[in-house]
Parts: structure tokens; C-alpha cells; sequence
């Protein structure tokens, strides 16, 4: 049966139960009331007429008024004759009435009179009592027809309020409990629901959704199982490592090369924690010993050197971070990192070779640029002969390529330092104020030769500087020495020291041409120069600079525009 129809049933059901008992209670109210009525009408109009008759009686019968009187009394008492024997003894009131009216001193034929009404009176008093005992009978049948008419009815009432909700409310239970699985993805959840009623057509309907949501489940499963091997094929064949990790750093997946070189197994690593295994496993705690939330594209590392099979490699670290767009374009949420090692060893041993040819060369360069320079020297003076102009000339000119070289070979031996890792610091409480005005006096001459300006804005009671006084110094040196290569002639240097937080700043600015924005991440790379600037040098200065400044805890920067010329500056600590 139809929900519908269950409802139209109840609800019929309720108006003829209703009805019905309104037609009981009708029926008893009106038996009663015909009881009453029949009382009032007949028997109470009686008793009535015969106490108005007594009350005339007593007055007396001896004028024409009370004659009549009495006569319209007994006129409606003859109409209202409604009980057995009453007929009789009202015509014996008649009679005795008639003769009274020819004789109305005859005391006898009053008492004759009053003796009929007093029957007449006891008879339908009789008839009350009679009447009155029906009526409760009535009533009692009444309350007994209405009671039993109104447990029946409540009896069905309460069987349909517990089985129609009921009979509503399980299959919704059953129906919404069944989406929540299949929310669930169970989706070999089926309805077990066999009435053939709306809920019915509805739980069909449910079960042939959740068996097509099954079988693209299989599918789907069947998909992204072929489309994982073919990944695995793709990332175990690649011959550099491969890492996965998720938003909690549990390791999702890891190639071939890269178990080789860490010596790990999938049972081993699989959907462990990487902290975890770190703590045992030296190639895990290098990949991830930077890797966090802060980690950026831009920023740059060294590579990574791991021992594996008694060889040493070095490997440089690329980290994809993957970000969950999907959620809502203008949120984003990540939900894991795939960091990728590029093999670097074969660089690595270039630029190790090529560091070594290049303190080699440097230091056997320096001997004989240096016999040079001294050679020259010797004549400039009188003591090997006086020299035509022409000569000197040419030994001014032999004596500032010597400069150039010998700056070139210094340049070159402290890089050798800085990449082989030898930098030999002095760290001591220094003045800033003289390694400023040291920098100064070694760069004078040479600002002179293009009337430049050396403008000094020292703050007074500067604290002391930890630092290597002549690294310090020889970094300054550099940074004056390129804001005067770049500036124009008559132009002016501003140089500027005063306390900051916890640091001393240094800053050199010019107003030279600028540096392009693209280029101001590159100025302190190795051999970097900026095109087009028409200078010449080794690209080394800066790049040894960052790493003098870095190396005693301080920090080197810049900042430029095109046409309003360079600031470089750098902090040193405050004691």
C-alpha cells in the first residue's frame, strides 16, 4: 500500500471514529432528554393543575370566580391525561365537581373532590419516580455506550499512532542511514526494503545507484592502480633520487636511486615518519634538515655530499612544494613536498679541479708578477741608468698591469679560500671608525683622479665591532673601489656608519648609473658581471665580500635604481 493511501486511510479512519462517537453521544443525550421532557410535560403539569384546583378548593367554591377558576384547571387537567387509570379517576373529578356545583354546601362531595386530586396527584407522583428511575437507566446505558464506543476508538487511535509514524519514520531512518555510507563510500551497501510503497520505489531506486557507484568505484580503483604503476615505472626509472613526502612529512613514496643510496627498503620507509628515520639514517636527516614551511623557490643551498659505496657524491636539492587548488580557487592548502636530488658529482670534481688549477696558477703567478713589479721599481731609479720619457712611459704602464694582476692573483687566492672552505678569521673588539678611515686613505688616491667626493656620516660613540679588522677593512676597500668605477667624474660617495639595533651598519652609496632589479639578486654570484656596464673584472669581488661579511655572523646586501645609482651596505655585531 501507497503512503499516500495509509495516510488517507488513517485519517478516514479518525473522521469516521469521530463521527461515530458524536452520533452515540447524540443518541444518548437525546433518549435522556425525551425521558425529561415527558416528565416535565405530562407528569409535572399534572401535579401543577392539581395544586392550583387545592389552592381554589381551599379558598371556596362559594362564587362564580372561583368556580371558574377550578373549572380551567379541571378543563387542562382532562387534556393533559397521560398515565393508566388516570382517565378514571379524572372523570370521577368531573362528576363529583358537577355535583358539587348543585350543592356547594354538601361538605361531602368536597371531600369526594379532594380526594380525586389527591389520586390524581399520587398517581403521577408514582409516574415520576417510575419515569425517573428510566431516565438513569437511560443514562447509564448512555455512559456505558459512550465509554465503550470511546476505548474502542482510543484503542485504534493509539494502534495507528504507533504504527503509522512508525511505519513512516523507519524507512526515512533506514534510507538516510544508507546515504551516510554511501557518503561513506560503502558502496556495497544495499536497502533491504520490500514493501512496494513509495519507500520501496525510492530504496530500488537506491540500490541501483549504489551498485553503479560501485562498479565506477571498481573502475576508478582499477585506473588509478594502473596509472600508480605507471608513475612508479616513470619516477624508479629516473635516474636521479626522488623523495615524497606528505603535509606531515610521513614518506609516501621513494625510487630506486634513491633507496640505493640511502640503503633503505620500502618496508623499511614507507608511510613512516622521515624524523623517524632520520634519527637513524644520514641521507634522510640531510634532505630534510631544511626542509619547512619557509622553504622558498629563490632560496639557494649547497649541494648535498652523501657517501654511498665508499664514493663520495654531491647532489643539489630541489624541492617541489604541492599546493590543493581544488577546495576553492582563492584557498589553498599544502598537502605534501616531492623533493628531487640532482647528481652534481661530476661538477662538483670540476669545480674542486678547477679551484685547485686556479690557487696553483695563482700562487705560481704571483712570484714572478711580483719580480716584475720590483723589476720596474729598480728602473725608476738612478741606480740602473737614466731612462729616456718614452721608457718611463712604458715602465708606468708594465707597473699598473703588475697592479692589475697582482689584484687579480689576490682576488683569485682568497676565493681558493673561501671554496675550499680555509677562511682564516681573526675575530677581535675593533674600532669601526678606523677601519672606515683605513678604507678611506687606501681608496683617496684613486677617487682624486675622478674628483669624487668622499662624504663620511659617522654616528659619535660607536660600540666596538667583532670582526676581522683587515677582512672587514679589505671588504669596505672593495665596495669603494667599485662605487668609484662606476660613478662619474665630480661626482660624490656617500659612506655611512651608525649603530643599529644590535649591529653596526656600514653603507657605500653612489650615483652611478644603477643596477637593473632583475640583476640585484645576482650581484654577489661568482663571476657575475652585469652586461652592458662596460667595466671589466674577475666577478669575484662581491662574491668574496658576501662570504667575508656571512662568515663573521653578519649580513651584505644592496639596494639600487636605474639613473639613481647603488647602496651597498652590510651589518657587522656589536660586541
Amino acid at each position: 500500500m501507497k503512503i499516500k493511501t495509509k495516510l488517507y486511510l488513517a485519517i478516514g479512519i479518525f473522521n469516521i471514529l469521530i463521527l461515530v462517537l458524536a452520533i452515540v453521544g447524540t443518541v444518548s443525550i437525546q433518549s435522556m432528554k425525551s425521558d425529561t421532557d415527558s416528565i416535565l410535560k405530562a407528569n409535572y403539569s399534572t401535579l401543577d393543575f392539581c395544586r392550583n384546583m387545592l389552592n381554589v378548593l381551599d379558598n371556596g367554591l362559594s362564587n362564580n370566580k372561583n368556580l371558574t377558576e377550578f373549572q380551567s384547571w379541571l378543563d387542562k387537567q382532562q387534556k393533559n391525561i397521560t398515565e393508566t387509570g388516570e382517565s378514571d379517576l379524572t372523570n370521577s373529578l368531573i362528576q363529583h365537581f358537577s355535583e358539587y356545583k348543585l350543592n356547594l354546601e354538601d361538605k361531602n362531595i368536597e371531600k369526594k373532590i379532594r380526594k380525586d386530586i389527591s389520586q390524581i396527584t399520587l398517581l403521577n407522583m408514582n409516574a415520576i419516580s417510575y419515569k425517573s428511575e428510566v431516565a438513569k437507566i437511560t443514562s447509564h446505558k448512555a455512559i456505558i455506550w459512550i465509554s465503550v464506543t470511546g476505548t474502542i476508538f482510543l484503542i485504534i487511535s493509539f494502534v495507528l499512532l504507533f504504527n503509522l509514524p512508525s511505519g513512516i519514520a523507519r524507512p526515512v531512518e533506514i534510507l538516510t542511514n544508507s546515504v551516510k555510507e554511501i557518503t561513506a563510500k560503502n558502496y556495497s551497501l544495499r536497502v533491504d526494503y520490500k514493501n512496494k510503497d513509495e519507500f520501496g520505489l525510492l530504496a530500488e531506486s537506491f540500490n541501483t545507484m549504489a551498485e553503479k557507484l560501485e562498479e565506477y568505484e571498481k573502475i576508478n580503483i582499477s585506473k588509478i592502480l594502473h596509472e600508480k604503476k605507471r608513475i612508479d615505472a616513470i619516477i624508479n626509472n629516473m635516474h636521479d633520487p626522488v623523495i615524497g613526502f606528505d603535509d606531515s612529512l610521513n614518506i609516501l613514496f621513494m625510487n630506486t636511486e634513491a633507496k640505493s643510496i640511502s640503503g633503505l627498503k620500502d618496508t623499511d620507509i614507507i608511510g613512516m615518519q622521515a624524523k623517524d628515520i632520520a634519527l637513524k639514517n644520514d641521507f634522510i636527516r640531510f634532505i630534510i634538515q631544511d626542509l619547512s614551511v619557509s622553504d622558498l623557490k629563490d632560496k639557494k643551498s649547497e649541494p648535498i655530499k652523501i657517501f654511498s659505496g665508499n664514493k663520495e657524491y654531491y647532489f643539489e636539492k630541489e624541492l617541489i612544494r604541492i599546493i590543493d587548488t581544488s577546495a576553492h580557487e582563492r584557498f589553498t592548502s599544502h598537502i605534501g613536498d616531492v623533493i628531487i636530488l640532482k647528481n652534481v658529482t661530476a661538477f662538483k670534481e670540476l669545480d674542486i679541479a678547477k679551484t685547485n688549477f686556479i690557487a696553483t696558477v695563482s700562487h705560481e703567478m704571483k712570484t714572478p708578477v711580483s719580480s716584475i713589479k720590483m723589476s720596474t721599481h729598480l728602473l725608476e731609479s738612478t741606480k740602473a741608468g737614466h731612462v729616456t720619457e718614452e721608457q718611463k712611459n712604458l715602465i708606468l704602464g708594465i707597473d699598473e698591469d703588475c697592479n692589475r694582476l697582482l689584484k687579480i692573483i689576490s682576488e683569485l687566492l682568497k676565493f681558493t679560500q673561501v671554496e675550499t672552505g680555509n677562511i682564516q678569521l681573526t675575530l677581535q673588539q675593533c674600532n669601526p671608525t678606523e677601519i672606515v678611515q683605513y678604507s678611506l686613505d687606501t681608496v683617496k688616491l684613486q677617487a682624486e683622479q675622478k674628483n669624487i667626493s668622499l662624504n663620511l656620516i659617522i654616528s659619535e660613540h660607536l660600540p666596538k665591532i667583532k670582526a676581522d679588522k683587515e677582512k672587514t677593512a679589505w671588504v669596505l676597500i672593495n665596495l669603494l673601489s667599485n662605487a668609484i668605477r662606476y660613478s662619474q667624474n665630480k661626482s660624490n660617495i656617500d659612506i655611512e656608519v651608525r649603530e643599529s639595533e644590535y649591529n653596526v651598519l656600514f653603507s657605500v652609496k653612489d650615483n652611478g648609473i644603477g643596477i637593473e632589479s632583475r640583476y640585484l639578486n645576482k650581484v654577489f654570484d661568482k663571476y657575475f658581471q652585469i652586461p652592458d656596464s662596460g667595466k671589466s673584472g674577475t666577478g669575484l669581488g662581491l662574491a668574496i665580500s658576501k662570504e667575508f661579511i656571512e662568515a663573521q655572523g653578519g649580513k651584505i646586501g644592496v639596494e639600487s635604481h636605474i639613473g639613481q645609482g647603488s647602496r651597498f651596505y652590510f651589518y657587522l655585531k656589536s660586541k
